[in-house]
């Protein structure tokens, strides 16, 4: 006897199918962008969108698009996220997005061809390229490569650590593409939190409001190098033990600031010459500055160059720092938010607004079309690590959720006004 699975087992299925890909020993994965594991999870989500009727097409700076087409003149709601992942990162960041905007997409095509829907717009599933930043930075390429915030030779140019260029890591996993990008008309992202506000609140669904403030420094202390055994403590300047001050800086600088409205990090060093007996020479770090409000950042800012001043001249060595990658609010459209809360509610789920302290690919795109982001619950707010966690029962409601957005996006509920639809256009030519 065949065993007919419901819409939202057919997705989990699919879901958990994606582990494979990048699979690392605790559970987690590793599937950084223009990898094998990442062309592999690629390779995969395009025979599934195939397999369901999708057209499928690879832009130029390596964006995967899964199109249903019903009226060939219109334009495309997009949902969406990203398949890459951080180095041994969760299962769920990212391509819980893809899997339930593939999932969604299909159930509301069929409902088109039954006749139960008459769209105004096509839909499309975009997996953008790179959003995590982990391999290449800046993070959140892809997107913003396709809104036109970034400059796709450049990006195309860019290189790993090991010298590999962007351009050469997609044609390497058969994703430098040369298709037309469809034109969006409204975009909307579901995501896990990656915080704690939705498992707090014992709520089931997060209509995100707006973005926080965030600004990295690119941080670069010069001392001397010199040997470890043969130089006396008081003739060393040490790279090394200085960039330990400005790591435990810019964990300290939060300490002036309201509770859970500004974070830090410092969550990338190198060291040189990296010899176990050469005290370093020199120090590059990156400096994760995010908060609630714009001043809030500007003045964890002017505090840690202050102290890197004072630093100096206790080290005798210099400390440089350069902005890099600052990204202000963005706010998503209030008719966004209310569409969110009242998918929630014909869904019989919770909801509340929420912020997003992180980025997403949302981000860009919602500075030229209307765009949705929405969360799901994260257990213990755990991400970007193998322990990441989202329950079953969370991720198919989030799922449902997003398929009455869908269905509202196609049927122009939240189309964007011919201003920024020019915008968009010009963006991608």
């Amino acid at each position: 006897m065949t065993i007919s699975l419901t819409p939202e087992q057919l997705f989990l299925e699919d879901f958990h199918d994606t582990y494979q890909f990048g699979a690392t020993p605790a559970n987690g994965v590793d599937r950084q962008a223009g990898t094998r594991e990442h062309g592999e999870i690629r390779d995969w989500f395009t025979k599934k969108a195939q397999a369901a009727g999708m057209e499928v097409r690879v832009d130029s700076v390596g964006n995967v698009f899964a199109l249903y087409t019903w009226n060939p003149e219109a334009d495309y709601a997009l949902l969406g996220s990203h398949l890459d992942s951080q180095p041994l990162g969760g299962r769920f960041d990212g391509c819980y997005g893809v899997i339930a905007a593939l999932h969604a997409a299909q159930q509301l095509n069929e409902e088109v061809l039954a006749g139960k829907v008459e769209p105004k717009h096509n839909i499309c599933v975009v997996d953008w390229f790179n959003e995590e930043g982990a391999r290449f930075q800046p993070s959140i390429m892809g997107s913003s490569v396709y809104a036109g915030f970034m400059d796709e030779k450049k990006i195309l140019d860019t290189k790993d650590a090991k010298g590999i260029k962007v351009r050469d890591a997609l044609e390497e996993i058969g994703y430098l593409g040369t298709d037309k990008a469809p034109i969006p008309v409204a975009y909307a992202e579901i995501h896990i939190e990656q915080g704690r506000l939705l498992e707090r609140h014992e709520i089931e669904i997060g209509a995100v409001t707006q973005s926080w403030y965030t600004q990295k420094l690119l941080v670069t202390v010069n001392g001397e190098q010199s040997h470890t055994g043969a130089t006396y403590m008081a003739d060393r300047h040490d790279a090394l033990t200085a960039a330990a001050e400005i790591v435990l800086m810019t964990e300290a600088v939060v300490e002036g600031f309201p509770g859970e409205e500004i974070v830090t990090s410092v969550g990338q060093l190198t060291v040189e010459p990296n010899s176990p007996i050469v005290v370093p020479r020199q120090v590059d770090m990156v400096i994760d500055l995010r908060a609630h409000l714009r001043s809030q950042v500007e003045e964890a800012r002017a505090t840690l160059l202050s102290q890197f001043k004072d630093l100096e001249k206790r080290r005798g060595l210099t400390v440089l720092a350069q902005d890099f990658d600052i990204r202000d609010h963005q706010y998503y459209p209030l008719d966004g938010i209310e569409l969110t809360e009242k998918a929630a509610a014909e869904a019989g789920r919770s909801c509340m607004r929420i912020e997003t302290m992180a980025g997403h690919d949302s981000v860009p795109l919602n500075r030229i079309v209307p765009t949705v982001m929405v969360f799901v619950p994260s257990v213990d707010g755990v991400s970007h690590c193998e322990r990441e966690f989202s329950r079953d029962e969370d991720l198919v409601a989030g799922l449902k959720v997003l398929k009455e957005i869908a269905f509202q996006l196609v049927g122009g509920s939240l189309d964007a006004d011919e201003a920024k639809v020019d915008s968009a256009l010009d963006a991608m030519k």
